[in-house]
């Protein structure tokens, strides 16, 4: 029995059904209270790609042949629904991806950042003492927080700690809280949360730290329009990457920060979901281990220019300009983060590319032109 937590999201909708995909024999718990659709309507825009009602998806995910997939609708944060969930199917595995994921939306004003960190640390207390109390510590969890913990320092960023050096020896100690937002710093948080649950109850975790996630399909959603996933496109929920491909779809220009030189990681959906379902296939290790999902390198620049080539294949004169850069950030900073582990262990194939995944962005948007341009609004955070 595998629970995956924030199935009806970006990420967690293609990580739902590549799991029943590649676990057949095994009975997939999705939960999701349905909140991004909510928070993405309150701030007055949509999913660029239609998708379905959660009902409508999972008829049709029966219908492709995913049957193993199970959905409960239900709110993470109350500590009672938790504790039922557990104790009713006693997963061998949880994946956790349920969170408030929006850096900007936690900074619109002193209630969002509130809501953003009781939200996700309440969450995550929740599934922790869960566990310890229902007897389920060996059980394997699995989390998805964010290389954004990390903030942008001048060295080479470890998969998830330092070795310190003092007169007696040498000590690991985890290395996040360097946030530079509400969102973010929720995440270090759970950070700290999971490290002590693994020191307290030896709980195994594999902590995966999420690079900025791009894209429109993985594998499996592409199989029917009903199984899309969201494309959130607006200044709150939309990603760069995908802001971008929007913006040149709906005649915008490409508005770039500063020098846009700054490289951050990156990764693909399709990657993105293979990773965590790899990491439901690793032996169950008793640490606490930490994975950086990354898997480009990639400064806006660097996008927008990717942008830019598919859009003239496509027939779209894409203009690209450079604005005062809003945000208190290094403008020429080469982030440095150490993969190896997640490329060996988890995603264990060759990144996909930054230009052939931003084609295939451009190609699937492009029958909702019209949409994007109704919301431009919403894209250009006004």
């Amino acid at each position: 029995m595998i629970l995956l937590t924030g199935a009806d999201g970006y990420l967690g909708w293609p990580t739902f059904l590549k799991l029943s995909k590649t676990f057949p024999d095994e009975q997939i718990i999705g939960v999701d209270n349905l909140a991004r659709r909510r928070w993405v309507e309150q701030i007055g825009s949509v999913s660029a790609i239609p998708i379905e009602e959660i009902d409508g998806r999972m008829q049709a995910a029966n219908e492709q042949g995913f049957t193993n997939l199970h959905f409960i609708k239900g709110d993470l944060t109350d500590i009672d629904f938790v504790y039922q969930l557990l104790k009713q199917f006693k997963p061998t595995t949880i994946v956790h991806l349920a969170s408030q994921p929006s850096a900007p939306y936690s900074h619109i004003n002193g209630r969002t950042a509130a809501f953003t960190q009781e939200n996700n640390n309440g969450m995550m207390r929740n599934i922790l003492w869960g566990m310890h109390e229902l007897g389920l510590e060996d059980r394997h969890l699995i989390v998805t927080t964010t290389t954004g913990v990390y903030g942008a320092p001048e060295f080479k960023i470890p998969e998830g700690f330092l070795t310190v050096e003092g007169k007696k020896g040498k000590e690991k100690i985890p290395y996040p809280a360097m946030a530079t937002s509400w969102y973010h710093m929720s995440r270090a948080n759970d950070i700290n949360n999971l490290f002590l649950a693994h020191y307290m109850w030896k709980i195994p975790i594999t902590d995966i730290r999420t690079s900025i996630i791009f894209g429109s399909q993985t594998e499996e959603t592409k199989r029917s329009e009903k199984l899309a996933t969201r494309f959130d496109f607006d200044f709150y929920f939309g990603v760069v990457p995908n802001r971008f491909c929007a913006q040149a779809l709906s005649n915008y220009p490409i508005t770039i920060y500063g020098k846009g030189e700054q490289k951050k990681p990156m990764i693909t959906l399709e990657d993105a979901a293979t990773s965590v379902v790899n990491a439901v296939n690793m032996n169950k290790a008793k640490e606490y281990e930490v994975f950086n999902q990354a898997a480009l390198l990639v400064s806006p620049k660097d996008l927008g220019e990717a942008v830019q080539k598919a859009g003239r294949e496509a027939g779209i004169d894409v203009q690209l300009t450079h604005i005062k850069n809003p945000r208190v950030e290094k403008e020429d900073h080469q982030m440095e983060m150490d993969n190896r582990g997640f490329i060996e262990r988890l995603l264990k194939k060759e990144p996909q590319v930054l230009e052939s995944s931003i084609r295939q962005t451009m190609t699937d948007l492009l029958p909702y032109r019209d949409t994007i341009s109704r919301y431009q609004t919403a894209l250009l955070g006004q």
